[in-house]
């Protein structure tokens, strides 16, 4: 039998995936739970396992292209066939008699995660019932459906990542059309009736046959030519995710950032022995470890900069545990993992999460749960040898911390002047979070840790 295979919900509301790689070919033999591709979400790199057992018959989107969910990906020829169970010839019942209906379509078992059950090459979808007596509207007579249809308005479809941007880009889902699956309401869909388009608030009855319904995103393929000497470059997966969470944090969240420079003599000669000791040689410390470390101590005395602003309710919510996020720069773009419960670890532990993250993240195998849920972030711009900046907050988290260069410079120490270890640490915050003072006093503590790391011991 000839089985379709959609491309699947993975999770986190992502409403389209990239197929990076196929790990099979037309004519292959693939078995239950085989890894038959990669594909590029926008949070992860995701292995996809095949639904079944049988034979590739056609792949319908080679390397490259985005499948939005729900959409065909490859076909299998399974050998079995779906028909109605036998009837009981000892029960003496004749299946045709009045009032019999045939049994239902034998239902075959999917991966856990994939969705509806398929029957008759597509997933069923309940159809919502009328308000009077729990039936469909479908199973209503005519009279009462056109009453009914007015009284029972269905909610647009859509997922609450979309929702949330809707209501930070003042858009209403009653106006839109879906370009989606079955109607579902994208992220392009809301970004395109945004940008202030023709379409942006009209009336979904009034487009007029043949014209591109409300809300409706361009087609990737109907991308604009280059002009001479340009080069136009999709933004997709990771980058674009970025790049949309940082508009919204940018307009939505009132920026401060203040800068703190120190001494931070005493943390780099701390390290230099803790990596001359044995119990640390199967892990990479360096300073930005040590400011993991004490950014974590420094939370737990500064809650306000561990929360988030719920706009739904003009609430704070406040987190119990710091889930820290740090900056990793891979080929796919600017990744956020976070190392959860990050203040239960001691120093060892952190730099062993940060090293595995860090891994993952550059060989494309962090996980959607690795990428999402931190609660503060860090981001080591010294690396690339600047000393200082405004990062721009990871919505929904309240702060941010940048670690510039650390530079050998003349600094005064014990009345005199001497090369010292010198760095920059840049906090930007949300100011409907934390005010200036609670910022500053948390900045102030992680410096005074960095500047005296022995105070860990008092601290932590």
């Amino acid at each position: 039998m000839l089985r379709i295979f959609n491309l699947p919900d993975l999770g986190e509301g992502l409403t389209e995936s990239e197929i990076v790689a196929w790990k099979v070919a037309e004519g292959d033999r693939v078995r239950l739970n085989q890894i038959i591709a990669d594909v590029e979400t926008a949070k992860a790199v995701v292995e996809l396992p095949s639904p079944y057992d049988g034979v590739v018959k056609e792949i319908f989107a080679p390397p490259g292209t985005v499948v939005e969910v729900g959409k065909p990906m490859i076909a299998f020829e399974t050998g079995d066939a779906v028909s109605p169970a036998a009837p009981d010839s000892s029960s003496g019942a004749d299946p045709s008699a009045a009032g019999d209906e045939p049994a239902p379509p034998r239902r075959e078992p999917n991966l856990v995660g994939y969705g509806a059950t398929v029957e008759s090459g597509r997933p069923v979808r309940r159809r919502r019932a009328a308000a009077s007596g729990g039936r469909a509207l479908a199973d209503l007579p005519a009279g009462e459906a056109a009453s009914a249809s007015v009284a029972v308005k269905e909610r647009p479809r859509s997922t609450p990542p979309v929702r949330k941007l809707a209501r930070d880009l003042g858009v209403d889902l009653e106006t839109l059309i879906g370009t989606g699956p079955e109607g579902l309401i994208t992220r392009h869909d809301v970004e395109s009736a945004a940008d202030g388009g023709p379409e942006n608030g009209a009336d979904p009855a009034a487009v007029s046959p043949g014209s591109a319904p409300t809300g409706r995103a361009q087609p990737a393929d109907e991308s604009r030519s280059a002009s001479p000497g340009e080069e136009r470059l999709r933004v997709g997966g990771v980058q674009r995710l970025m790049a949309d969470a940082m508009v919204r944090s940018a307009f939505t969240a009132p920026h401060a950032t203040e800068f703190l420079t120190l001494d931070v003599t005493a943390s780099v000669e701390l390290l230099e022995r803790l990596r001359a000791r044995k119990d640390f040689e199967d892990v990479k410390l360096t300073p930005f470890t040590l400011v993991a470390k004490a950014v974590c101590v420094a939370l737990r005395r500064s809650p306000e900069l561990n929360s988030r602003w719920d706009g739904e309710t003009g609430e704070i919510v406040r987190y119990a545990h710091v889930n820290l996020g740090f900056a990793a720069a891979t080929e796919r773009g600017l990744m956020v993992p976070n190392v959860k419960h990050a203040e239960a670890l001691d120093l060892h532990g952190l730099a062993a999460e940060l090293g595995r993250l860090t891994r993952a993240a550059r060989e494309g195998k962090a996980s959607p749960s690795d990428l999402s849920g931190g609660t503060f972030s860090i981001t080591n711009i010294g690396v690339f040898g600047i000393d200082a900046g405004t990062p721009i907050i990871n919505p929904p988290e309240a702060g941010i911390l940048a670690v510039g260069q650390i530079r050998r410079q003349p600094w005064e120490h014990r009345g005199g002047i001497e090369l010292r270890d010198v760095v920059t640490l840049s906090l930007s915050f949300d100011h409907r979070l934390a005010d200036g003072a609670q910022a500053s006093r948390f900045l102030a503590e992680v410096g005074s840790i960095m500047a005296d790391p022995a105070t860990l011991i008092t601290l932590v």
